[in-house]
């Protein structure tokens, strides 16, 4: 039984550091968004559709396909898993309350988006080169 729960508490262990070496995701947005940070609050709205404003500017939240990012993301800020995600948006958009977010294949796809769009926010690993946006920090 000692072994069996040394070897469960390593593996737990191990775990808590794999999850902390992953790349961690950075928020964007561009550069006419007024503001410099964001509650994390304030971010989950903007992204569930309960809110189109941030700061005193009005916000479109731009959305990753899928990817190490896109799971980070929504894990850490929504609470959810990409499919309970987009689930959620689905019921938005049949009930006619909101349309659904632009997804983009890659984190170089959004960091130009978000560049060009005005009230355009989104997600990037922070590993991406992100010339043209603003950083916001989650607070």
């Amino acid at each position: 039984m000692k072994k069996f729960l040394n070897a469960f508490l390593l593996a737990a262990l191990a775990s808590i550091f794999v999850v902390q070496a992953k790349a961690q995701v950075i928020v964007i947005a561009n550069p006419g968004v007024k503001t410099s940070e964001v509650s994390k609050s304030d971010l989950k709205d903007v992204f569930t559709g309960a809110s189109t404003s941030l700061g005193g500017s009005s916000v479109v939240p731009i959305l990753l396909k899928a990817g190490t990012a896109n799971e980070e993301f929504l894990q850490a800020y929504i609470g959810k898993n990409d499919a309970a995600y987009r689930a959620g948006w689905r019921s938005l958009v049949f009930s006619g309350q909101a349309t659904m977010p632009k997804s983009l294949d890659g984190d170089a796809a959004v960091v130009e988006f978000v560049a060009h769009n005005a009230g355009t926010i989104g997600y990037i690993g922070k590993a991406t080169p992100h010339d043209g946006v603003k950083v916001l920090a989650v607070k």
